[in-house]
């Protein structure tokens, strides 16, 4: 009894860990771009999706989020390392400390209680904020490897069109024992993801630092998308970027950025969703002669900075004076996502729950040409979860030799008790009683016995299970278990089936050793003990 409850509850204990830590994670469904084999380097996806009320409303289905990843090069702090020379002369090395990472990126309504009961430091983002998009949440590991603590502000790297460098602070440091993921994922902003994988387009108008005869040049600037841009100044899509410009009146200039494939006429609908940017022009001064405008040494258009972050400047030659007003279009990556992560209520639903997911999903026609997967936790993580119904395997082989050690000593000693007993089954023959009714005198002996070490067992099983659930002085490797302690989950209902299958097994398996009694002359055995 002691070896068979404490091997359920600890291969029990490890399932439901090792599960809800991986789930916790990720999730349990995932919803992406099809033909993908990780959400971190999927497609993206849009977020206005029409099925995903009918998600919502499944009794199965805890909460549906939009989710995306982004990898990420975090450094650490400049770092002095001293050296001795060969000359006994010292020297001074710096250097930087780099550990790859994901950034997976959440929604402010992110349900955030696995990561609360793994807070070990600091506080969580609140993404509600604009000025908590650069917030972001480490693993213990991380913050070891490279020296960071809570409040600090961290240097990351990111490649793009080309690499771009990000400030990022960070706001908590959690842990969850669960290495190989600790080392990986970090916490930040859906937006800050949006941005970074150059989901959707952004748009924008500059005056270029180009004359075409002494005119000023405006040009269209654009990211993301395809990269197949084309450009809606008022008349319907074109391929011209740009156009020379001597303004001779206020105006406001108005850009759409599209990306398309191979028509330039197709909807936007079919394309990624468009952007809009604007540049107003005010005409301070005019002498109503042509531009002359000129660039200085460095091939470049002279301006005079009226905003501090550019976006209103001034130019001006002999008889001319602008002012330009850039209005950067707001971008449309917010339109989309890496994907949708579902977390089901009860985890032995998950494979019914998937299966209304996928039906559903299937089912509808999304009005943006997008084919979407979905798959389960099990299938995104297929060796862990492999692993993890090995142990199941070990179970059974476990209970088994137990079951029938047990069988085997209780056997043996209910064969002592009829063998010492001989006597007494004569005496109780020789007086009219059956076989079957002096076998049931022997098998409730039995059973007494077998209820007495069951009762000791589960005392000393279910104490050493409680030890090690509350105090945890077993540990582990996590780099080998994905834990640092031996995990216990104590389930009443396993246990109760556990003691009342032994005892029947038990209890079944010695009527057999009983018929040892038929075969007991009572003539012999009184005799014999007379």
């Amino acid at each position: 009894m002691i070896v068979n409850l404490i091997t359920i509850s600890v291969v029990t204990g490890f399932q439901q860990k090792v599960r809800q830590k991986v789930s916790g994670f990720g999730s349990h469904i995932l919803i992406m771009s099809a033909g993908e084999s990780s959400m971190h380097e999927s497609e993206p996806v849009r977020k206005d999706q029409p099925f995903l009320d009918m998600i919502r409303s499944d009794a199965g289905i805890r909460t549906v989020q939009p989710v995306g990843y982004k990898p990420v090069l975090f450094q650490s702090e400049e770092q002095e390392t001293t050296y001795k020379l060969s000359n006994g002369k010292d020297t001074t090395e710096w250097s930087y400390q780099v550990q790859g990472a994901v950034i997976k990126g959440v929604e402010p309504t992110y349900d955030w209680d696995f990561f609360k009961q793994h807070l070990k430091e600091g506080k969580l983002p609140d993404f509600h904020q604009d000025t908590c998009q650069n917030h972001v949440v480490i693993s213990r590991r991380l913050a070891a490897d490279l020296g960071y603590e809570v409040g600090q502000d961290v240097s990351a790297f990111f490649v793009r069109n080309s690499p771009v460098k990000r400030k990022f602070k960070v706001t908590g440091i959690y842990e969850t024992g669960l290495e190989e993921f600790d080392r990986q994922i970090v916490i930040g902003s859906l937006k800050t993801v949006q941005e970074l994988n150059d989901w959707g387009i952004q748009a924008s108008i500059i005056v270029a630092d180009t004359l075409i005869n002494g005119n000023l040049v405006v040009k269209a600037e654009a990211s993301g998308g395809n990269g197949n841009y084309r450009y809606d100044w008022g008349n319907g899509f074109e391929t011209y970027l740009g156009f020379p410009i001597c303004p001779v009146r206020d105006t406001t200039i108005r850009l759409i950025i599209s990306d398309y494939w191979t028509d330039i006429r197709a909807g936007v609908e079919e394309t990624t969703l468009p952007d809009t940017a604007y540049l107003d022009i005010h005409v301070e001064k005019s002498n109503g002669l042509p531009c002359s405008f000129q660039l200085d040494e460095l091939d470049e258009l002279p301006r005079e900075i009226i905003r501090e972050d550019g976006m209103t400047f001034a130019v001006e030659d002999d008889g001319n004076r602008f002012v330009f007003t850039r209005r950067d279009g707001k971008g449309s990556s917010h339109a989309y996502a890496g994907g949708f992560e579902i977390t089901v209520n009860h985890w032995d639903d998950l494979e019914e729950t998937l299966d209304r997911t996928h039906r559903t999903v299937a089912m509808t026609i999304t009005p943006y040409d997008e084919l979407l997967q979905t798959s389960s936790i099990m299938e995104n993580q297929p060796d862990i979860f492999m692993w993890l119904g090995f142990l199941d395997v070990n179970v059974i082989i476990i209970l088994t030799l137990m079951v029938v050690i047990g069988i085997i000593n209780m056997g043996s000693a209910l064969l002592v008790l009829i063998l010492i007993r001989s006597n007494f089954i004569g005496i109780m023959k020789a007086m009219g009683s059956t076989n079957w009714s002096i076998r049931k005198i022997f098998l409730i002996q039995a059973a007494f016995l077998i209820g007495r070490g069951m009762i000791w067992g589960n005392i000393i099983g279910v104490g050493l299970c409680l030890i090690q659930q509350y105090s945890g002085i077993i540990s582990l490797n996590p780099e080998v278990y994905y834990l640092n302690q031996v995990p216990i989950q104590l389930d009443w209902v396993h246990w109760l089936l556990l003691n009342l299958g032994t005892l029947l097994v038990c209890i079944s398996a010695l009527i057999i050793p009983s018929v040892v009694i038929t075969r007991i002359d009572p003539v012999k055995a009184i005799k014999f003990n007379s």
